[in-house]
């Protein structure tokens, strides 16, 4: 003889954005799809950029940020901001590759701030300080 075992779990499906959620007694909700990565394309396109203008500049190619400048036909200001991206901290290179990094660590923020110290920027980055 077969026993059946039945467990309920109490919680409903709700539809927000388009998106299945799953709600909770308590009230959380939680997507029944696991949340993509958020690619970020501009931090992606200025990543690459600091990677080849740093190549540039280590085979002698350019020698200076000027060079690349108008060889990009672009500002100066803007070339040396992209190649401080090159300082980022490894770990935090392969988040932003990956999509995982917090929405607050966008270019424009790295931009304006970014310690040299990799530690100090997973710190800033973990306390959302940017």
């Amino acid at each position: 003889m077969s026993e059946t075992l039945t467990v309920h779990v109490p919680m409903s499906f709700r539809r927000r954005g388009g998106r299945k959620l799953i709600v909770a007694p308590d009230g959380s909700a939680m997507s029944a799809v696991p949340s993509r990565a958020q690619i970020d394309n501009v931090l992606l396109k200025a990543l690459a950029r600091a990677v080849r203008w740093r190549q540039l500049l280590d085979q002698g190619v350019c020698s200076t940020i000027k060079e690349i400048a108008l060889r990009e036909k672009i500002d100066a200001s803007y070339v040396g901001d992209v190649l401080r991206l090159t300082l980022l901290a490894p770990d935090i290179i392969e988040m932003i590759l990956d999509g995982r990094q917090p929405p607050t660590l966008q270019f424009e923020t790295l931009r304006k701030s970014l310690p040299l110290l990799w530690e100090e920027q997973r710190k800033t980055i973990r306390d959302g300080d940017l």
